[in-house]
């Protein structure tokens, strides 16, 4: 595995003729848990957006494992879970990450299925049709599709958003193990106290990187007790 799973260089994007992401660069060592925080319309999803391959940029590198973002041999490296819940309505849970495990041509794709659908909990509904699950039970199927093919980097975009605080914590529990494992997390959030969860914070404003640095040494720099303290701090420190 390469010491760098992610390296952003000088990336611009506009969207609807507005530059949202200016300059941006970036580092996302392997084998971490890299938390991008920021208020909503930070330019948290657009980012990632282009890390997967999938949002046209204007200018700028991104090297993802080793190759171009959206190479073709990124596919089944590369996790990927958006906001919006991702899988079919009329389809049951298994049926959906066993869907997925083929399109990846993961060997034994039912097995493969069972597997994910596990590491997300919902082996209870794996029967369940999506459109008869709750919000937070859709968002961890759209997980376990982007688990069915065991990815080297997973992309989170806002994964908790909607869920129980009980929910909450064992996903980030599995997000642990998983990067304990050797995988990289790159996981969006607009809720701050789920930084202490991260090896290491980017705070995102307006398409720009305030600070990216390990929790302790955030809070350090800038006196705070959390890191919402931080990023206000950080806000007012370079409006000065």
């Amino acid at each position: 595995m390469v010491n760098c799973a992610i390296e952003v260089t000088g990336l611009r994007i506009s969207r609807g003729g507005r530059l949202v992401v200016p300059d941006l660069a970036l580092s996302v060592p392997a084998g971490q848990i890299v938390g991008m925080l920021g208020p909503s319309g930070g330019g948290k999803s657009t980012v990632m957006r282009a890390v997967v391959g999938v949002q046209r940029v204007e200018g700028g590198d991104i090297e993802v494992l080793g190759l171009p973002a959206g190479h073709p041999r990124l596919r089944q490296r590369v996790g990927y879970v958006t906001q919006a819940p991702s899988v079919y309505g009329d389809l049951t849970v298994g049926e959906n990450v066993e869907h997925f495990a083929r399109l990846l041509r993961v060997a034994s794709p039912g097995r493969a299925a069972s597997r994910a659908i596990d590491r997300v909990d919902l082996t209870s509904h794996a029967g369940a049709r999506v459109d008869a699950l709750s919000g937070g039970q859709r968002s961890r199927a759209s997980l376990a599709a982007a688990l069915v093919g065991d990815p080297e980097l997973l992309v989170l975009d806002e994964p908790t958003v909607g869920l129980d605080p009980v929910l909450r914590r064992d996903l980030w529990d599995l997000f642990r193990g998983l990067a304990d494992d050797g995988v990289t997390i790159l996981v969006s959030s607009h809720v701050m106290d789920e930084a202490g969860r991260c090896d290491r914070l980017v705070l995102l404003r307006e398409g720009e990187v305030l600070a990216d640095d390990t929790p302790t040494h955030l809070l350090e720099r800038t006196g705070a007790a959390d890191a919402e303290g931080a990023f206000l701090a950080l806000v007012e420190e370079a409006a000065a």
